[in-house]
């Protein structure tokens, strides 16, 4: 049984519907909330957010299958109007635009997070860091691809507006994520 697994078991005895469905409110909130956190770049149709940390966090504190439940329903519930995103947007224009193929990066960078955390990579500093850096590396896989392909711009363009911008946040991120967790760990197991 992984760390994860105990925890959820020590603060939830019985992974119940309701138990479940509270995590995946907390997580969604949680990762709604770090989405405000927004900076808009200059010549760049995408912010940098704090939502990227909220997706590493989500997905190795909840595993890859309630991680991905939890970030589909963040998905489903801007889809219908509700002021998630960045900047208090919403809408299904997010996952046809520019920035949808950071969405959809998130989403499977959640499902490959929490199986590295399945398997207890987020435990320990020398792995958490890899992590978190490979769920940041598939988000922007996903969204440089999605932008060059929406934008129509160059591939220069695509890495100046939508990946150098963000690489200090990504590596303070990456820095967050990938040093908390094995901390909280150390702390849970005592």
């Amino acid at each position: 049984m992984s760390t994860t697994a105990i925890l959820r078991s020590a603060v939830f005895p019985r992974a119940t519907t309701y138990s479940k469905a509270l995590l995946v409110t907390f997580g969604t909130l949680f990762i709604a909330g770090l989405a405000q956190i927004a900076l808009p770049i200059p010549g760049s149709p995408v912010p940098v957010t704090g939502q990227t940390l909220g997706v590493l966090l989500i997905g190795a504190s909840y595993g890859s299958q309630l991680g991905a439940i939890t970030f589909v329903t963040y998905l489903l519930v801007g889809f219908a109007g509700a002021p998630v995103f960045a900047k208090g947007e919403h809408g299904f224009a997010h996952l046809t635009g520019a920035t949808g193929g950071y969405l959809v990066g998130m989403l499977f960078a959640s499902l490959l997070v929490g199986a590295l955390a399945g398997r207890r990579w987020d435990q320990r500093l020398l792995s958490a860091i890899p992590t978190m850096l490979l769920g940041d590396v598939v988000i922007f896989s996903f969204g440089l691809y999605w932008l060059h392909s929406f934008t129509h711009q160059s591939w220069a363009w695509t890495f100046a507006a939508g990946f150098t911008p963000f690489l200090i946040g990504e590596a303070l991120k990456i820095a967050i994520a990938g040093t908390s967790l094995p901390l909280v760990w150390r702390f849970v197991q005592r």
